[in-house]
């Protein structure tokens, strides 16, 4: 199931989306269910608790994974609401009821898979290598142990090879693929006649009174949302970060006490050979691959030479065969298997190793090359670990002033310079803005209701120091409000006139066209339509969906056929439907890409019912109530 996991990434990425919350996000697993007396929980699954705490740390994440999708088009206020809420609630009892379903079958991933994953996680890698510093730093940043954050990593490899089980078995038939292979490729040849609103301008006549009419009849289109202009601080990392100056001395001593940060390790270099002979595989097959790598290593023993001629004809190591068994440099950090790395790094240069077994056969190694291990100089390393130097004493700093920078915008409503002084900030500006288009700084949902709140507005006080982010506090204060007004006329009517404007032409448009698809149909000489071209669903040559849907839809036993309709974007396009067929070849790489969609469908089919029946014996109790007790942060 783990190997399943590994080949098909992209799928399983897909699916778990919608259930799988990545260990950083949950902070929280099995082993921390709470008993089932939590009053306040907001769900109880396979008799433990999901708690308040865990339902917020969840809509958090989800909230800053929006914000980066949508980015500039984020608005918190969106997902502020009890439909989006129980839409994460329901996303928290799917996992859970997972993770117990993984934990009474007894799925646990290795520690070797453990390993692997972590290696291999990009945010821990440092131009493309595992970096325990990093590893140590992200864990720490996220308030994790090593043995939390590997628990909760655990769980969810559980999970995923749980999964993988339904998911293996997801198919379509070759008959489905082949209908919609088909379906997907059948040609038409088209004529089309696109009548766009554009044409139809210069003979609208608007009355003179008719902006004024819908501007007096449609008010609320015109109103503006109350808005305002901020004043802020941002206590935060970064910038206390900026106003530590390093100590020479210091950054000096912490390089020489940390030289194996900077130290590139040993790194080699093999060739091998690999007879596969899967661990759990029958005691014959092991056998039988035991005396044919044997064979191998009594040639090699004979002549190391023929090393990159036995690994092309022998190996089936699909990575390094071809090139005579080479592998990249590895560091001795857990790249390979261990019982693999541990030959490696004992094996003198050129050398040949006895049989290695492991999970996946029996290896033989030779050692190609050796890179020494070295140390960075100082100055080429020096700014990097000033800004660590400076980083670990700003979250330090950070730590200390939380309570100090809360209090003091609190006890001195009035003024944000005297904890800008106090704390060596600078008093920052926001431009005017409405509530649902706020500055990045600003863009929290505690923060903002803060800030239009009555005592920030009417009494034009600091609002509450609010957590932003982790690591970022911000407390602001009213600079300016507009309240909520309406247009003027003068300012609208121009942008009123022009969509009137628009509306009669696409009319104009839509009436030619009906008068012209009634001609078109009742004479095949009919005059108008452009040069014939050929379209199919998958390739439908800058046509619309509209237009590709009148196309599509046109029977065939009579041809040649027209159809028409209006558009979505605007405008009136009739089509003339020659000629119907199908291409001389399939293509094959189309073929590959229905199979992909149609199983990928499937597989979320059967993952949902899997799922469902699941949920059916986790003893599932939704609370909302208890969330909606509080607003959504």
């Amino acid at each position: 199931m783990f190997e399943f996991i590994r080949t098909h990434q992209r799928l399983m990425q897909f699916l778990l989306l919608l259930i799988i919350v990545p260990a950083f996000a949950i902070g929280f697993g099995m082993q921390g269910w709470n008993p089932a007396g939590d009053p306040n929980a907001v769900a109880k699954v396979c008799g433990g608790t999901v708690s308040m705490q865990d339902f917020e740390r969840a809509q958090q994440e989800y909230l800053q994974n929006m914000r980066q999708q949508l980015g500039a088009n984020f608005r918190p206020e969106f997902f502020d609401n009890p439909e989006a809420r129980g839409a994460i609630l329901d996303r928290l009892v799917n996992q859970r009821a997972l993770a117990c379903a993984a934990l009474k079958r007894n799925i646990v991933a290795s520690d070797d898979l453990l390993r692997q994953n972590i290696l291999h996680d990009k945010q821990f890698q440092i131009d493309g290598k595992f970096s325990n510093e990093l590893y140590q730093g992200a864990l720490a940043n996220n308030g994790m142990s090593s043995s939390a954050y590997e628990t909760l990593l655990r769980q969810q490899l559980a999970m995923q090879a749980l999964s993988s089980g339904v998911l293996m078995t997801a198919s379509s038939p070759q008959t489905v693929q082949a209908l919609f292979a088909r379906a997907q490729e059948e040609q038409r040849e088209v004529q089309e006649l696109v009548l766009k609103p554009e044409l139809y301008t210069a003979q609208v006549k608007l009355a003179p009174d008719a902006a004024q009419k819908y501007y007096d009849a449609n008010q609320k289109e015109f109103q503006v949302p109350p808005q305002l202009r901020a004043e802020y601080l941002v206590l935060s990392v970064d910038t206390l970060s900026a106003s530590i100056a390093p100590d020479a001395a210091e950054v000096r001593k912490y390089y020489d006490q940390n030289q194996n940060r900077y130290g590139v390790p040993e790194e080699r270099q093999a060739r091998h050979i690999l007879i596969p002979a899967a661990a759990g595989a029958p005691a014959a097959e092991i056998a039988a691959a035991r005396t044919k790598a044997e064979g191998i290593l009594t040639q090699l023993k004979a002549d190391p030479n023929k090393f990159p001629q036995l690994a092309k004809e022998f190996s089936k190591d699909p990575g390094s065969a071809e090139k005579g068994g080479e592998l990249d440099f590895a560091a001795h950090n857990g790249t390979f298997v261990k019982p693999f790395e541990d030959k490696l790094f004992a094996l003198k240069q050129g050398e040949v190793s006895d049989l290695v077994q492991t999970d996946y056969g029996f290896h033989i190694i030779q050692l190609m090359a050796v890179k020494p291990s070295s140390v960075k100089p100082f100055e080429q390393v020096r700014a990097e670990i000033e800004a660590d130097w400076k980083k670990q004493r700003a979250q330090k700093l950070y730590a200390d002033s939380i309570d100090g920078f809360a209090d003091i915008v609190y006890t001195q409503p009035d003024s944000l310079k005297p904890a800008a002084d106090k704390y060596k900030l600078t008093v920052q500006s926001a431009p005017l803005f409405a509530r649902g288009a706020p500055p990045k700084d600003l863009n929290n949902p505690n923060l903002l209701t803060k800030l239009f709140g009555d005592e920030a507005v009417k009494n034009k006080r600091n609002t509450e120091a609010v957590e932003v982010a982790p690591g970022m506090m911000v407390s602001a204060r009213v600079a300016e409000y507009k309240p909520q007004s309406v247009r003027p006329f003068a300012e609208a009517q121009a942008g009123i006139t022009a969509m009137l404007t628009q509306r009669e032409a696409r009319a104009l448009a839509k009436k030619d066209g009906e008068a012209k698809l009634k001609a078109a149909k009742a004479s095949p000489d009919f005059v108008g339509f452009g040069a014939a071209r050929t379209l199919s669903r998958a390739k439908p040559e800058g046509t619309g969906q509209d237009g590709m849907r009148m196309i599509m839809g046109a029977p065939k036993d009579k041809l040649p056929a027209v159809v028409g309709g209006e558009l979505a974007e605007g405008g009136y396009a009739i089509y003339r439907i020659n000629k119907v067929s199908q291409p001389d070849k399939p293509d094959p790489a189309l073929a590959a890409s229905l199979k992909t969609t149609l199983e990928r469908s499937q597989a979320e089919s059967d993952f949902n019912a899997y799922l469902a029946a699941l949920k059916l014996t986790a003893k599932i109790e939704l609370h909302p109530e208890n969330i909606e007790k509080k607003p959504a942060n």
